[in-house]
Formats: structure tokens, sequence, C-alpha cells
């Protein structure tokens, strides 16, 4: 099945966010240990990625290569970790609302729709709460 350029390049973007998403909170887990939210998002950007290489292969096209793997350095302390969280969520969200502006294939918006519901839904308040948590400490 073909898709149309602007969709393609929507996805690619997408999938190279859910990479460097990825390999931050991988990042936090090496330097911090296996902390939440971390441990359970990163999982879930795994999910992410994996949804968006999927639909990649189905419009057959090759999916980016991840070049984030060990090049996101951990914040120096796991509050600004959770502070980083939060904005990176934010930013992931008005990510997909700029994409979603842009492609009208309704199985790439489905995904992409499904993946902002999580990153503002789930991801976020995680992040918020995270925030709140080290804030206290």
């Amino acid at each position: 099945m073909l898709a149309d350029e602007k969709t393609i390049q929507a996805l690619c973007e997408a999938l190279d966010e859910e990479y460097r998403s990825r390999a931050a909170y991988r990042s936090v887990i090496e330097a911090f240990g296996p902390v939440r939210p971390f441990i359970n998002i990163v999982e879930a950007e795994e999910r992410h990625a994996g949804a968006l290489v999927n639909l990649l292969e189905f419009f057959g096209v090759e999916p980016p290569k991840d070049n984030w793997a060990g090049r996101v350095p951990a914040p120096a302390t796991l509050l600004e970790a959770c502070r980083a969280g939060v904005k990176g969520e934010i930013e992931n969200a008005a990510m997909y609302d700029r994409l979603l502006a842009q492609i009208t294939d309704p199985r790439a918006r489905e995904v992409m729709r499904r993946l902002q519901t999580a990153s503002q839904e789930r991801h976020l308040p995680a992040f918020q709460r995270c925030l709140e948590r080290e804030s206290r400490s």
C-alpha cells in the first residue's frame, strides 16, 4: 500500500522522536536505576516506536534506523530528569498536533492519535507526579 510523501515524512519524524525519547529514558534508568515512571514509560516508547515501524512497513517503506541509542545523556539529578520528562511529553503532544494537521491517511492518523493520547493522558501526568515527588525530596 502506498502513502503520500507527507504521511511518510510525518511517520519518520514521529519515529525519530520516539527513538529519542526512548534513549533519554534509558539513560535516566542507567544513571538512577529502575525508577518510576521511567521504567514504565521506556517500555511504552518501545511500543510506540514499534507501532510506527509497523505502519511504515505496511506502506512499503524501510523505517529509519535508531540513531539515538546511547547518545542522550542523563540529567544530573532525578528532579531534572522528571522536569525534562514533563517538557518532552508536552513537546511530543505538540509535535503530534503539527503532524496530524499534515496527513490525511486514516491509518496513520489513528496511530498518531493513539500515541498522542498516551503521551498526554498517561506519560505527562506520570512525569508531573514524578516532578512533584522529587521536588519534595
